[in-house]
């Protein structure tokens, strides 16, 4: 084969890191349980019409545990791999390359945004990718300095919101009820319009002012430091090459300290979160930025572990859950879909008639039917579907799918 051009090709099957696959994977069902409540519209209901499921009891022990367990802790693995990636591309192709991919992405996530789903995360990963590009050249201790920065600037931001009455996010607001009247949407029949939504123009003027709603959402939330901020830690993790050295890491160290800090911190960032945030703006914000990162390297350190100590056992367990990541754009979009069919009005239309409970179990087989169809997809492809779009956007060339 000529040398140049396996140079200009997407990472080959053999040069794959099954646990970076399987991270990827298991941040898919993470998001699958972060996401299914809203797709299920069961967010979106007054605290009274929670309360009067009939799961209602067993709902907020789970929202609790969402908060402690799932709540920023599994879009946090997927930046930072995300950050690794960088670092693989740039190991092996030009900037132009991964420039124009995220491009591509930027109008994936544009589509995905305006067309199926309005909490679309795809288009502010590709505005951070290119954002991340200005700061490469820094030395690594400038852009650990820089990635802690950016982490905690939205505790600073809180802060001048809460103390200063400085509202960042204030025009989004404004613009996006403005944008939501001219559709006929209101507070009383936001719940309920996408379940009775029985036609897709319907259901497509409600993504119009979610696209408001979603930028308020970015701004109100800081995101775009945060998620730069774990880019440039992943970043840091793909260029040193840790993932494939994980035998010489200190991952039981990093395991316990993580825990110690993570855990606790966020028993009360889950309590705070389901309290109505009692401590106020800026202390929720700090919580956020102390439990989430610490205890999502717990998650990293320890799924690590289990992958070098016990690998002959678990490797069929990797492997099942390498698929899905390997897949994990089909799968993102996919689970959009299938939110829509299970609950809105054009599909069967069970939005805001389940518990939170249910919802989750419902995710969780979305999410395992998503694996299973990924390795019966992948025995017969080299790509899913849409990895195989973007890649031959971003390569300009045709790829052979069928193995």
């Amino acid at each position: 084969m000529n040398p140049s051009v396996q140079h200009n090709a997407p990472t080959s099957e053999r040069e794959r890191h099954v646990i970076l696959d399987a991270l990827r994977g298991i941040a898919l069902l993470g998001i699958a349980l972060a996401n299914f409540p809203e797709f299920a519209l069961w967010t979106f209901l007054s605290p009274d019409e929670q309360a009067a499921m009939p799961t209602a009891g067993v709902d907020k022990i789970v929202r609790f545990l969402q908060y402690l367990l799932i709540e920023g802790k599994f879009y946090t693995i997927f930046s930072v791999l995300f950050g690794i990636g960088f670092a693989l591309i740039l190991s092996r192709h030009s900037m132009s390359l991964f420039l124009r991919r995220m491009v591509i992405l930027a109008l994936i996530g544009i589509c995905h945004l305006m067309f199926i789903w309005s909490g679309d995360i795809l288009f502010l990963y590709a505005v951070g990718g290119l954002l991340l590009t200005l700061l490469i050249k820094l030395s690594d201790k400038a852009l650990l300095c820089t990635a802690a920065l950016l982490i905690f600037l939205p505790v600073g931001l809180d802060a001048l919101t809460e103390f200063f009455g400085v509202d960042f996010a204030g025009p989004f607001y404004d613009a996006w009820w403005a944008k939501a009247s001219e559709q006929g949407i209101t507070e009383e029949n936001f719940a309920a319009w996408l379940r009775d939504a029985d036609n897709y123009p319907q259901m497509f003027a409600f993504l119009l002012q979610g696209a408001y709603e979603r930028m308020w959402e970015f701004v109100s939330g800081h995101r775009m430091p945060k998620v730069v901020g774990l880019f440039i830690i992943g970043y840091q993790i793909g260029k040193h090459r840790f993932y494939a050295r994980l035998g010489t890491l200190p991952l039981k160290r990093v395991f316990w300290w993580t825990f110690a800090i993570g855990f606790p911190s966020s028993l009360f960032f889950a309590w705070s979160a389901t309290h109505g945030h009692p401590w106020g703006l800026t202390c929720y914000s700090a919580l956020y930025a102390v439990s989430v990162v610490p205890f999502t390297f717990t998650y990293i350190a320890g799924i690590c572990l289990i992958f070098i100590r016990y690998q002959e056992k678990t490797r069929p367990v990797f492997t099942f859950f390498a698929a899905s990541g390997r897949m994990a754009l089909t799968n993102y979009i996919s689970q959009s879909l299938f939110g829509i069919l299970l609950f809105y009005g054009i599909g069967m239309g069970l939005g805001t008639s389940l518990g939170l409970v249910t919802i989750e179990l419902v995710a969780l087989g979305v999410f395992l039917l998503e694996t299973v169809l990924s390795n019966l997809w992948l025995r017969h492809f080299h790509f899913g579907p849409l990895e195989w779009v973007w890649r031959m956007l971003t390569y300009g060339r045709y790829f052979k799918i069928i193995k």
